[in-house]
């Protein structure tokens, strides 16, 4: 898929408007945070935050590692 984005005027700044195929390719709607990550191949915009996937691959380790002390603190 390739599309080509006009870039426009907002405000003091540029912005650009992502046609509704994306919108709904990337599940997002208007007031949701899309994240720019820089990768080998150039800027990827997306909807998953990397740093917070990371941080709740961690958390599920912890539970995973510690379920009977959660389970017990839960009580």
């Amino acid at each position: 898929m390739i599309n080509t984005l006009k870039l426009t005027t907002v405000g003091n700044s540029v912005g650009v408007v992502l046609p509704k195929e994306i919108l709904r390719k990337l599940r997002v709607e208007k007031g949701d945070t899309l994240y720019v990550v820089e990768t080998a191949e150039g800027i990827e915009l997306t909807a998953y935050r990397p740093d917070f996937a990371a941080q709740m691959d961690a958390a599920e380790e912890i539970m995973r590692e510690n379920r009977d002390v959660l389970r017990k603190l839960a009580l």
